[in-house]
């Protein structure tokens, strides 16, 4: 399947990447739109794009709205959720402590990248090591 998304990737559309990939579509094909666009006659689902069903909801960034719409169930991916979440929004008062790093990290990976796919197959090996991570922590 296409999805659809805009281009200059962050945290939260390369996790949205990384989990569509692992959870839902491992034959996933990305497709990167300029922000503005209109999406809605496109073939594929977008996702991280305001207005798509895929996306920030009731103040949850789109990675915790997959969770839900695909009915993931994870504790380890809860976990990634709430450090995606808090990492691609400014009004969290506590967030984990991951979560600076990984926009950090994120950010930075399409700035030295300059490719939104290759910046999503590196941001798919951190997401990775942090699934790992945590699991190993659980």
């Amino acid at each position: 399947m296409k999805w659809i998304t805009w281009e200059k990737v962050g945290v939260d559309r390369i996790a949205c990447a990384w989990l569509i990939r692992k959870h839902v579509d491992p034959d996933a094909t990305f497709v990167f739109i300029k922000r503005g666009s209109d999406y809605k006659e496109m073939d594929g689902i977008a996702f991280d794009i305001a207005g798509a069903n895929l996306s920030h909801k009731r103040g949850k960034c789109s990675f915790c709205t997959i969770l839900k719409e695909y009915e993931i169930t994870d504790k380890i991916l809860d976990q990634i959720g709430a450090i995606v979440n808090a990492a691609d929004s400014v009004n969290d008062l506590l967030p984990p402590p991951e979560a600076s790093g990984l926009d950090l990290i994120c950010r930075g990976l399409t700035k030295v990248l300059h490719d939104d796919l290759k910046a999503l197959e590196v941001g798919g090996l951190i997401f990775d090591a942090i699934y790992k991570q945590l699991a190993d922590q659980a």
